[in-house]
């Protein structure tokens, strides 16, 4: 059957337009390098949305823009940075390059993001074995933000900074205040399945112009200001280039309309779900919190679903060619992090077993929104 059907993707590249002007201005004037007109422009679209006063350099990668984050901060061989487990490795990844070691810890059960309780309970144990951790990288996961006030007060408490893994939440809010600009650091990614793309691309938000500055050196290879080529630090090949940035500013064009089109998804799940017993759409938990819902995601539990499982359900969408994935397997069970401490309970785990992503793409159309709904229905009434 799924060779006869298109691909319904769960979340593909969705372009507005006027991306080409852009690029093809830069290509006009030559611009094919990691400086120019859009680079500084989509730097400056960036700041403008986010407000706050805050300071974007634009870069290769949401990965590059926390590794950068960390360097800033002073993190070096044997320190040790907490960091949300139930996250993509692109989060923890960084931590390694340094020689630091990543301290996992699990989520709380409404926003699916770091639970400040193990948060605290982790800072405590470390600091009593003699290693206050460098920083907290908490995840806004799926676009949801995380608990900003409680995590906020437990980072304060200890005078640990934050740097916000804001991959996945460009256009979320929180208190109406947007995810990205609570944290000494916050990291985007435009990457090609992300609410706007790129192609390949993120940035570090920055709380000042010393701080941007900085992010642009380390990420131009850390060239001195002399007219051979010098270095007195160590440097990364971390810059976006005028091309890339040109595609960022077309997609900042449709940015709120993205927004608003991922939102139609969830809500086109809710409709779905609502009198199917045992599944439940991952959803805001109060008024405080605005999902960009970049992916649409569900649990499955099997005892009121009579033994079905979310495995189940993404088979039977895979056989209409529908792709759905799981949840994040979190870090701490990766085989390459799971010697790392872990604080918490089985929160993420939990998560990762009954848990599945649909497609939530904004460039969905009616008769894949048709498809996906006849799938889901016909999964559940033959089961």
């Amino acid at each position: 059957m799924s060779s006869e059907l298109s691909k319904i993707w769960l979340s593909s590249p969705h372009m507005g337009g006027q991306e080409q002007e852009f690029v093809a201005k830069a290509f006009e004037e030559n611009w094919i390098a990691p400086l120019g007109p859009n680079v500084n422009g989509f730097e400056e679209d960036l700041q403008q949305y986010l407000g706050n006063d805050k300071q974007i350099g634009v870069l290769s990668s949401g990965t590059a823009a926390i590794h950068l984050a960390l360097v800033q901060l002073g993190v070096s061989h044997g320190d040790e940075v907490i960091c949300q487990s139930f996250t993509f490795c692109g989060s923890a990844n960084p931590i390694m390059y340094l020689g630091a070691t990543p301290i996992f810890v699990d989520s709380e059960v409404s926003t699916w993001n770091i639970c400040p309780k193990a948060l605290e309970e982790a800072i405590v144990d470390r600091i009593s074995k003699g290693k206050k951790p460098k920083a907290i990288i908490p995840v806004h996961l799926y676009g949801m933000p995380y608990k900003v006030d409680e995590v906020g007060a437990v980072a304060q408490k200890y005078s640990i900074p934050i740097i916000e893994d804001a991959a996945e939440s460009l256009g979320s809010t929180y208190k109406s205040k947007n995810c990205g600009t609570f944290g000494e650091f916050a990291a985007l990614s435009f990457n090609g399945n992300k609410i706007i793309t790129t192609s390949g691309g993120g940035a570090l938000v920055c709380a000042d112009k010393e701080s941007k500055d900085k992010t642009v050196y380390y990420s131009t290879q850390a060239r001195d200001a002399a007219p051979h080529y010098q270095h007195t630090e160590v440097g990364f090949n971390y810059r976006m280039s005028n091309i890339s940035a040109g595609i960022g500013r077309g997609q900042m064009k449709v940015l709120d309309e993205h927004v608003g089109l991922r939102r139609g998804m969830f809500h086109f799940y809710k409709s779905i779900f609502e009198t199917i017993e045992g599944v439940e759409v991952f959803t805001e938990p109060s008024d405080d919190f605005f999902s960009n819902h970049w992916l649409s995601a569900i649990t499955v539990r099997p005892e009121p679903t009579k033994g079905v499982s979310r495995e189940d359900l993404r088979l039977h969408l895979e056989q209409y060619n529908i792709e759905s994935r799981p949840l994040w397997k979190p870090m701490h069970l990766q085989p390459v992090f799971e010697k790392m401490p872990f604080y918490g309970g089985q929160v993420a785990e939990q998560l990762f077993e009954e848990g599945l992503c649909l497609p939530s793409g904004s460039n969905l159309t009616d008769e894949d929104r048709t498809r996906i709904k006849k799938a889901i229905l016909e999964f559940f009434q033959n089961k």
